[in-house]
């Protein structure tokens, strides 16, 4: 009996170590780029937030753009998603495919993204599981009832620049 618990207790260690070395993702300091990251040749022709807002307003989608902005919220969790904030304007990031993981020093850093932009309708269940990835109270999470209309990005490379 010993022996049985003595062999699950390490291999729960072992599955325990190897999901934290998976998501060893490095600090949010200047130049370090996730996913595919973002290149020189890329950054010709930068979309604020501002802009992204009104090019949507004529269409429903952004392919293939590189936006600057400064982060205000990443997913606590695992880094999954991340909050853009320009003046009045705010963007909610997901990573494409899930292929990468963002750093909690991320929040307050000014970003390249390498992305697509389009105009969504997020679900009350989908807003309410975010809201508890942010760390959202229960109380409030009951009170998210409508979905939400909103300009959602999905990145596949993301450049801290400042």
């Amino acid at each position: 009996m010993k022996k049985l618990l003595l062999a699950t207790m390490v291999a729960v260690m072992g599955v325990v170590a190897s999901a934290q070395q998976k998501l060893n993702i490095p600090e949010a300091v200047k130049g370090q780029q996730y996913g595919s990251g973002v290149t020189e040749e890329q950054t010709f022709d930068v979309y604020s937030t501002g802009r992204i807002k009104k090019a949507l307003e004529k269409s429903d989608k952004l392919d293939d753009i590189i936006i600057q902005a400064k982060v205000s919220e990443v997913c606590e969790k695992k880094g999954c998603w991340l909050t853009l904030v320009d003046n009045d304007t705010r963007f909610f990031v997901k990573m494409k495919d899930y292929a990468f993981f963002l750093p909690q020093s991320m929040v307050g850093k000014t970003v390249l993204l390498h992305a697509n932009a389009e105009k969504k309708t997020t679900s009350v269940k989908e807003l309410q599981h975010y809201a508890e990835d942010s760390g959202t109270s229960k109380e409030d999470i009951a009170k998210i009832t409508e979905p939400q209309t909103e300009i959602r990005v999905l990145a596949r490379g993301i450049k801290v620049v400042d």
